[in-house]
């Protein structure tokens, strides 16, 4: 059955919640589940059968299917059943083996994984008649959609594939100046005396690499092999990414259209009743852009979940023009969200988790040694 609400409560749905909105008919699969597909505060999406290449990303409008729009844009069609390489530069969209039949007061925010961004694969999801990527309106009925264009390494992908994930939430779930400062005295959300909660817990970069044995991140190679998308452990870091020390001045200068792998400064945490989203710090601050991926699920860091405070690691690109960053410079801002309720399962507990109690890492596709 449904998961039923009274019509004060709002937060972020939890496994248990996703797992009965897709018995109740709202989330249509068209393959059963894998067994670790649904998260503590979110679901992955799979990728289908065939790939379009098109000429250029789209949103459809108000007026408009995905659909229609790729009979506009198509190029050719690949199938996906035993795996394709999709090329760096190129757009393609995939149609998702997730579609939805959300309630009237259930909306959805998509994001790509952690594993994804880390790679440099710029992924969004697309519904029908949206304005927005990523974004998926309350009462929304119809299929969903990958775009999917790699950056900086060509990425073997085939059918279930797993690029992408959403989460589902009922009402204002966002916390005030207020409540945010009332939760980080009760949990201490980020390892810093003079934490900055303003609009989120603000995150800064680590340039010192005091915690990485003088190591401060990982700047991309170009014209490497390809990454397969679900093969983990399976690559030399070396083949891959240029290792980065750090400097005496504790700066750096990002190239334009260079990829950079970085983390943050501060130690943080998701407390089990919570999830959390890192979004950009202000635009006007600098030309680059940072964390393609934005969940934080419950238990992230958590100690209570085999955390002690992790570390966010950021995925950085500069644009048009080099840009020095420095040492603690706020890049991003945490923000954080009410649960319906407690997951089952928090992360970190047994459920694969990649990235608990992560310092500098890389995607799990990369051999730690």
């Amino acid at each position: 059955m449904a998961p039923t609400f009274a019509s004060a409560e709002h937060g972020i749905l939890t496994d248990r919640m996703i797992a009965e909105m897709t018995l109740a008919g709202h989330i249509l699969p068209s393959a059963p589940f894998a067994e670790d597909q649904v998260q503590p505060a979110s679901l992955d999406l799979r990728l289908g059968p065939i790939a379009y290449r098109v000429r250029a990303s789209f949103l459809p409008g108000p007026g408009a299917t995905v659909e229609r729009r790729i009979k506009d844009l198509h190029l050719h069609t690949i199938p996906l059943a035993d795996g394709a390489v999709l090329e760096t530069g190129c757009v393609y969209i995939v149609p998702l083996m997730e579609s939805l039949s959300l309630p009237a007061d259930i909306s959805a925010t998509a994001n790509p994984k952690s594993s994804t961004g880390r790679i440099d694969v710029f992924t969004r999801v697309i519904a029908d008649h949206s304005r927005g990527f990523d974004q998926v309106a309350a009462g929304y009925q119809g299929p969903l959609y990958a775009e999917i264009s790699p950056r900086t390494f060509p990425v073997l992908v085939r059918q279930g594939s797993r690029l992408s994930q959403i989460r589902f939430r009922r009402g204002d779930t966002l916390l005030d100046a207020g409540q945010l400062r009332a939760l980080h005295a009760s949990e201490r959300l980020v390892d810093a005396d003079d934490a900055d909660l303003n609009d989120g817990v603000a995150v800064g970069v680590d340039l010192s690499g005091d915690f990485a044995g003088g190591l401060i991140g990982y700047r991309a190679k170009r014209h490497t092999g390809l990454i397969d998308v679900d093969l983990r452990n399976g690559y030399s870091v070396g083949d891959f990414w240029e290792p980065m020390s750090a400097r005496a001045d504790r700066s750096l200068i990002l190239d334009p259209n260079e990829f950079y792998i970085l983390a943050s400064k501060e130690a943080v945490q998701v407390p089990p009743d919570y999830a959390a989203e890192m979004v950009p710090f202000d635009p006007l601050v600098g030309e680059f852009r940072v964390h393609y991926a934005g969940f934080f699920d419950p238990g992230f860091g958590y100690a209570g979940a085999g955390g002690r405070g992790s570390r966010a690691v950021l995925e950085v690109r500069s644009r048009e023009v080099p840009f020095i960053l420095e040492h603690g410079q706020i890049v991003g801002r945490l923000v954080y969200e009410t649960m319906m309720a407690r997951p089952e399962t928090l992360y970190g507990q047994g459920i694969g988790s990649n990235y608990q109690a992560q310092g500098l890492k890389l995607s799990k596709h990369f051999r730690s040694s």
